[in-house]
């Protein structure tokens, strides 16, 4: 009689009290696209039917299913697995939790895989599928690792995969290797995974990776219990991550792989750590001080060199944890939950900006550390003004039976007040705010007066009483939350804060309310903190009430309520999406009729007023035209409008139904970059793209990427392009470039130059006509001494990994402040998508113009321009000044970029530096500079800036708006 082959795969699936979710799991495997599978099923003792249902199922399925039961319960995931290796009978093992379910074609993909490589190990991707989410949200996990089939040799080639794919159930092991290696689970401990992981991956002597779908973890948000990764609560469960974390480390000693343990410790401290560390505020002080024992320890056997490789919060939380510094640590945990909160007073010291002044001054190699580890100088707060900042507002007293009065609630707090940025002089007003929680808006709010405002150094001490059951009125069970900000006035400007709730215990009690409709559905709020730490208030609703809407939602009414519901939702996502706006563009507004008089201008994506668009509009202002004027914009200032933008013209928000409104019926576009591509120009419309400097650099379709792109791509961008009615032009070395690569047809050129220059032009003809140059009103903004010449260091755009990031300056700034500092005052203007952040030790000597949007008033203010790359120089040129060109990366800009059409180092009108050394001594001598290269300045300009003359908004309106000049 033949036996029955052996499985190509054996799938052990644990149970513990699941019984209801079991059949599922084992179906998940049964339904497998490779027939010869078997499932495994061990119960881990439970209490409820697992083992039966378990034993049904191997009833039902003879020979494909088997199920086993544990003498006792183990408590965990690794015992149970351990049995199902021992007995598998495949080639290959899986493993599968109760709740969980593998994808159809995972055992066939999996078993191809390692087939074909020869791998010990298979991994795919898993996906993490929120069961309990409307909208069916599903998350990768840790999708990079899987973007293509690759197969290793050693996980040291692939270090993330052993810092963060941890799991074991998206992975498929030769049953062989595992018993060969004696690879088992440690049982009576959590995170079994991460250990038997490493394991896995530092004894397998080849892995592969695929990019396909395996394993879906389904996550129930909502659990009533929860899992033993998320009972963080529990002081055990983090002594069993860190026993787990010191077993890894002594597995990768012991194999010789420290390498692998630096890129560990890097992810305990921006990961494992941070998770604990969220919770700390909610702990009490007991739970606080194990915690600290049980993390110092481990936090000693960290690299050091990995704090630099976190964000610098996360190293400063493991630092002041380190040093049990709970005064220090409590607020930074604070900013890191709340990123961009300042959550502490800070100090100044040599010049630069420190989390807190302790630990400063301890010796030697600790100080040092504590200095390079507590330095924030870089996140510019300093360079922050109060309206800008994110303060914490500790709440320190909540009494909601103050003086007796029923319904109001007693509160006080602390504000930080970093680098004294409230002086102690100022007025100070404030008031509490409450407001009904809904999404993207704050439909319900009341305010209440703050009693005392105190200046306390380095906090701002307040007090005050609201009486909620007047002012907190909620509709019905629909306002269930309420938030709670306190604004603070300075000085009449205004900055919101958050009420942090700094204690455990602190904000409890209840206060009556007066519902909008009937105190029948809720008549009382209670405090709660929310998951940022913050406090707010829910309403409770009566007994009576929850027991009559849990039956409504659980019958018909309730799921037509909420299907309903949904649909609406969906109905809203559908008319504010992007296709539906480029929809209601093309088939309504554009069928409106065109607005005569009607100009829309943008400049930069609407990210700014300037530019020529800018110097375009006030030319029309200044001779009195009668238009109609929208300026679109992107982002907002602190009353809710953008800063800076002309109050005699129309605002719209970018992509906002009227902004298209506007367009589809705008006689007149003006702009210098592009409006929305897939916008369809109306034949009525006359679009003027101003442009934005003359190219150093390859554009359009003479890049390497454009000309890679498919026809059907290169035919659409070129749509874009051929939108354009006239394009400005400031020389024929643009004609050659610039209207080249856009493939314009020579009706569309216009050449004027550029209206933002008329400005420099004019300036430079008063210098020559005069003998004298006039700083104007900028310098004084500025505090520029009369004794200092002005130095402009304007870098291109730089990009580093394909993500915008602050621009670090590829020089010594604090140095170039001791050596020029009695001679010049450099003004810093990063690219708009760049920012930069200057240290307080350079404060007057070095000044970040980057918020100054439009550049020109800042180059006519310039004795001399540093540059690189960037257009800046053809406008500079025009003033006839000194310029200096610091092209320290020049090799990687033209030969790993996208190229330039022509070398910048045999054309430039000044010195080009390539090293920090260089750049100084040519500094050294501006008045040289100037005499030396007056004639390549000249020649430069009569090339690059011939059509320049300082008419060219002038020009512009005669041709297209003389029309609308009042009699």
């Amino acid at each position: 009689m033949n036996e029955d082959p052996l499985p190509d795969v054996s799938v052990v699936v644990i149970v513990y009290n699941d019984a209801a979710r079991l059949p599922t799991a084992v179906h998940s495997v049964l339904a497998q696209t490779l027939r010869n599978v078997e499932v495994v099923i061990v119960d881990d003792r439970s209490t409820d039917t697992s083992y039966e249902v378990a034993r049904a199922l191997a009833a039902r399925h003879p020979g494909r299913v088997r199920a086993f039961r544990l003498d006792e319960n183990s408590g965990g995931c690794g015992a149970p697995r351990n049995h199902g290796i021992t007995r598998a009978r495949g080639t290959y093992v899986l493993f599968l939790d109760s709740d969980d379910v593998l994808e159809r074609n995972a055992c066939r993909n999996m078993l191809e895989a390692a087939e074909t490589t020869g791998a010990d190990l298979v991994s795919g991707l898993c996906v993490r599928v929120h069961v309990d989410s409307r909208a069916g949200k599903e998350s990768k996990w840790y999708p990079w690792l899987y973007t293509r089939t690759r197969t290793l040799e050693s996980v040291s080639e692939l270090p993330d995969l052993l810092v963060f794919d941890t799991l074991s159930t998206n992975k498929c092991y030769r049953r062989a290797f595992l018993v060969e290696q004696g690879l088992e689970f440690p049982v009576g401990i959590h995170y079994e995974d991460l250990l038997f992981s490493a394991q896995a991956y530092v004894a397998a002597r080849r892995i592969t990776l695929i990019p396909n779908r395996v394993y879906d973890w389904n996550v129930v948000d909502k659990a009533p219990t929860k899992s033993i990764s998320n009972r963080r609560a529990e002081i055990a469960n983090f002594a069993h991550r860190m026993e787990i974390h010191r077993r890894v480390d002594r597995l990768l000693a012991d194999r010789g792989l420290p390498e692998l343990k630096f890129f560990k410790d890097v992810k305990f401290l921006k990961h494992d750590l941070v998770l604990h560390l969220r919770d700390l505020p909610l702990r009490d002080a007991s739970y606080r001080e194990e915690f600290a024992a049980i993390a110092r320890a481990y936090l000693e056997s960290i690299d050091r060199a990995a704090f630099d490789e976190v964000e610098p919060i996360h190293a400063i939380c493991a630092y002041l944890l380190q040093k049990s510094d709970w005064d220090n640590l409590l607020p930074a945990v604070d900013t890191l939950t709340n990123r961009d909160k300042i959550s502490a007073p800070l100090v100044e010291h040599d010049g630069r900006v420190y989390w807190c002044a302790e630990h400063l001054d301890a010796e030697a190699e600790e100080g040092a550390f504590a200095r390079h580890v507590l330095d924030v100088t870089e996140l510019g707060y300093h360079a922050k003004p109060v309206e800008k900042m994110f303060l914490r507002n500790a709440l320190t007293t909540y009494d909601d039976a103050a003086g007796g009065a029923v319904g109001t609630v007693r509160m006080a707090g602390r504000i930080t007040n970093p680098l004294g940025v409230v002086p102690p002089g100022a007025r100070l007003t404030g008031e509490l705010e409450f407001g009904a929680r809904r999404k993207g808006v704050r439909f319900q709010t009341f305010r209440c007066p703050v009693d005392t405002l105190r200046h306390e150094g380095e906090f701002i001490a307040w007090e005050a009483s609201a009486d909620l059951a007047r002012g907190l009125r909620p509709l019905g069970i629909v306002d269930a939350v309420w938030d709670v900000r306190l604004r603070l006035f300075v000085d009449g400007v205004r900055t919101t804060t958050r009420l942090t709730v700094s204690e455990p215990g602190l904000a409890v009690g209840s206060s009556p309310v007066r519902p909008r409709l009937t105190r029948l559905v809720a008549d009382r709020v209670v405090p709660e903190v929310s998951a940022r730490g913050h406090l707010s208030f829910r309403v409770l609703t009566r007994e009576k009430v929850d027991e009559l809407v849990g039956r409504g939602v659980r019958g018909t009414p309730g799921r037509l309520a909420k299907s309903g519901y949904r649909k609406a939702k969906a109905v809203r996502r559908k008319l504010t999406s992007g296709d539906t706006k480029i929809r209601i563009y093309h088939e309504v507004f554009s069928r409106l009729p065109l607005k005569k008089g009607l100009v829309v201008f943008e400049s930069h994506l609407g990210r700014q007023y300037s530019d020529s668009p800018k110097a375009l509009y006030e030319e029309m202002r200044r001779q009195g035209l009668a238009f109609e004027a929208v300026w679109s914009y992107t982002g907002s200032g602190p009353a809710g409008l953008p800063a800076g933008f002309p109050p005699d013209a129309t605002l719209v928000r970018r992509w906002s139904l009227p902004y298209l409104k506007a367009l589809a019926r705008a006689e007149f576009w003006v702009d210098n970059q592009s409006y929305p591509l897939k916008l369809t120009k109306r034949p009525g419309t006359t679009y003027i793209q101003t442009w934005h400097g003359s190219a150093l650099k390859r554009m359009g379709f003479d890049e390497p990427q454009w000309k890679l792109r498919t026809r059907h791509a290169q035919a659409e961008q070129q749509r874009v392009l051929d939108r354009f009615d006239r394009f400005l032009i400031r020389s024929e070395h643009d004609v050659r470039t610039l209207a080249r690569a856009f493939r314009l047809k020579e009706r569309t050129l216009l050449r004027v130059g550029y209206p933002r220059n008329d400005a420099l032009v004019r300036a430079r003809a008063r210098e020559v006509e005069t003998g004298a140059r006039e700083r104007g009103p900028l310098a004084a903004e500025l505090g520029i001494p009369d004794d200092r010449a002005v130095l402009l260091y304007a870098p291109t755009f730089r990009q580093h990994g394909g993500r915008q990031r602050r621009f670090e300056l590829p020089f010594d700034v604090e140095r170039f402040a001791d050596e020029f500092g009695d001679r010049y005052v450099l003004l810093v203007r990063s690219h708009y998508l760049n920012h930069v952040v200057l240290p307080p030790s350079v404060r007057g000597r070095v000044v970040d113009v980057s918020a100054h949007h439009d550049v020109t008033p800042l180059l006519a203010l310039a004795d001399g321009l540093i540059t690189d790359y960037s257009s800046v120089m053809f406008d500079y040129a025009l003033l006839g000044r000194p310029m200096f060109f610091f092209a320290y990366d020049y090799e990687e800009y033209v030969h790993e970029g996208r190229g330039t059409y022509f070398d910048l180092l045999e054309r430039a009108p000044g010195p080009v530096a390539r090293t920090e050394e260089e750049l100084y001594v040519a500094l050294a001598s501006l008045d040289e500079q100037a005499v030396k290269y007056a004639e390549a300045r000249e020649g430069f300009v009569a090339e690059f800036g011939e059509y320049d003359q300082g008419t060219a908004a002038q020009s512009i309106v005669d041709q297209f708006f003389s029309q609308w000049r009042r009699a």
